[in-house]
């Protein structure tokens, strides 16, 4: 009996021990919290001291007061000390510049603005627009493409250009040496010839005439002959020009001879770009041939895609806004809408003439158009792009005191280019327009370097 009673008291006196050690700790400075919180006191035991004991040969009395002495251990320091140390290290600032961020707001330099390219506004009431979104497509201008053919048959001699290449009216295409040009020039040339020997002869037999010396007949006949050989030569001139020679070139048949009577030019009758090429050098052509595309890109066509549901909103002279995919956007009107659908997409084109002067609109590339259906004013309306989602919640950065704050809204109906807030912002209120995505990439950025640095 006495041996049970000294061991209960040694079993006591262990636990005031542990106990004493753990207030001891609780005491440590503040610089030594992290590693209290890391290594908690109950650590500090030997757990042979519990578990060394032979369970089996000690009664249950001894075993109830182990436990109630364990239990009292652990419900002193475990709960009360490390909470404790955990609210000492949450409450020092200088270790988490995140925490700055969510209470003050980040703060940015100006060359941060400049570069960040923030813009800040105040919030203002506007006008939301509805508007129809229409696909199309930038096609050439029908009006403006030219099919070249060499109108005689003949041989490739020369080709002078290419596909892509910008033509001023009259630039050499290709030379083509043709005998059927050669017979038009002959005949042409043989007709002048007559026309000027029936013009010799006319003003001798006029002179004869005045003089009594010729008969009226002879005179009559002559005259005639002369009247036939000009016939002879303007319709020769005229089939020269069908086959596309121009006034100074006929001008300079005289001139010419040998090979050079058979030689057949093809030029450029527009300033444009050469987008076919079908010719070769030596290559033998028929009159009909289509061997150059030639295309004026002064002006294209906007193709737009109008479904059923949308006819309505759609006629001629209405104004769209034009946005291709590249970045490229202007304005426009509808000069031609279908006047039917296609039976196999149910749907009608509605053409745009846009100018091209510049040579931004490219003929291939598609589109989307916008037309201005309705309006509708709202209280509170930012861009888009001013609205950021952070944790999944959508956030716009309000500027206080030179400090941006990422500030909860809930948004409301949009268009194309803005956005209703519905709750969390006030009109009157600076916020960044411009440059939130910027502000959100810093902040999350800082925040998980934060995070990064404190082990988190």
């Amino acid at each position: 009996m006495e041996f049970r009673l000294y061991y209960l008291i040694q079993l006591f006196a262990a636990a005031i021990l542990i106990l004493g050690v753990q207030i001891w700790v609780a005491n440590i400075s503040v610089g030594y919290a992290q590693a209290a919180v890391s290594n908690p006191p109950s650590q500090v035991c030997d757990p042979d001291d519990h578990e060394g004991h032979d369970h089996d040969a000690e009664s249950e009395e001894d075993h109830d007061a182990e436990e109630a002495g364990h239990d009292d251990h652990e419900g002193h320091d475990h709960d009360a000390d490390v909470e404790e140390d955990h609210d000492v290290e949450e409450a020092d600032p200088d270790d988490h510049d995140h925490g700055a961020h969510a209470g003050e707001g980040l703060r940015i330099t100006e060359e941060q603005r400049k570069r960040f390219g923030v813009e800040v506004r105040r919030a203002e009431s506007g006008v939301l627009s509805g508007e129809i979104l229409l696909p199309g497509e930038v096609v050439f201008n029908k009006d403006h493409v030219v099919h070249m053919v060499p109108r005689v048959p003949g041989i490739v001699r020369e080709v002078a250009a290419s596909v892509g290449e910008n033509l001023k009216n009259g630039d050499l295409l290709a030379v083509i040496d043709s005998r059927e040009l050669a017979d038009a020039k002959s005949k042409y040339l043989a007709a002048k010839a007559r026309s000027i020997l029936a013009e010799t002869k006319f003003q001798r037999e006029s002179a004869l005439r005045e003089k009594q010396i010729s008969s009226e007949q002879d005179y009559l006949d002559i005259e005639q002959a002369l009247a036939e050989a000009k016939i002879e030569l303007r319709s020769s001139e005229q089939q020269l020009h069908a086959l596309g020679l121009s006034e100074d070139a006929v001008r300079m048949l005289d001139g010419e001879h040998g090979v050079a009577i058979t030689r057949y030019e093809v030029r450029s009758p527009i300033d444009g770009i050469v987008t076919e090429k079908h010719i070769s050098l030596g290559e033998s052509l028929e009159g009909t041939a289509d061997i150059f595309t030639l295309v004026d890109m002064s002006s294209v066509w906007i193709n737009l895609t109008v479904y059923t549901k949308n006819l309505s909103a759609v006629r001629n002279g209405t104004e769209v806004q034009v946005l291709t995919e590249y970045g490229v956007q202007g304005h426009g009107e509808i000069s031609m809408v279908t006047p039917f659908v296609e039976e196999s997409t149910r749907t009608a084109t509605a053409r745009v003439v846009m100018d091209n002067s510049d040579g931004s609109w490219i003929p291939g590339t598609f589109v989307t158009g916008s037309i201005g259906v309705s309006a509708e004013g709202v209280t509170v309306v930012v861009p888009k792009d001013a609205v950021q989602s952070i944790d999944g919640e959508s956030v716009v950065f309000v500027e206080e005191d030179g400090a941006f704050a990422p500030t909860p809204v809930e948004t409301g109906r949009s268009d194309r280019t803005r956005v209703e807030i519905v709750a969390g912002l006030r009109p009157g209120v600076r916020y960044a327009a411009r440059g939130a995505f910027e502000l959100k990439a810093t902040i999350i950025t800082s925040t998980f370097d934060a995070h990064a640095g404190h082990g988190h």
